[in-house]
């Protein structure tokens, strides 16, 4: 049995609020993951530098979000 012209639209609605609603929720994990990311990269570069004397550390914003990147394409690989 077919549709009508309005039951299809309405079903159209639906699918188009459905998909809005699944590529926001993927967007809002991407960030999640990658403030994960960031958090981990922070500590293990803290936990690395703090082995080393305090004249020789070098704990830089780049490096935390060089090593955040390399984390995050390891996940989506």
């Amino acid at each position: 049995m077919a549709l009508t012209t309005e039951q299809q639209a309405q079903v159209d609605v639906q699918t188009a609020i459905e998909d809005h609603r699944n590529l926001s929720e993927a967007a809002a994990e991407n960030r999640r993951i990658k403030l994960e990311m960031v958090r981990l990269a922070k500590e293990i570069i803290i936990t690395n530098e703090g082995n080393r004397p305090v004249a020789d550390r070098n704990v830089t914003s780049e490096g935390v979000l060089d090593m955040a990147k390399v984390l995050v394409g390891y996940i989506n690989e």
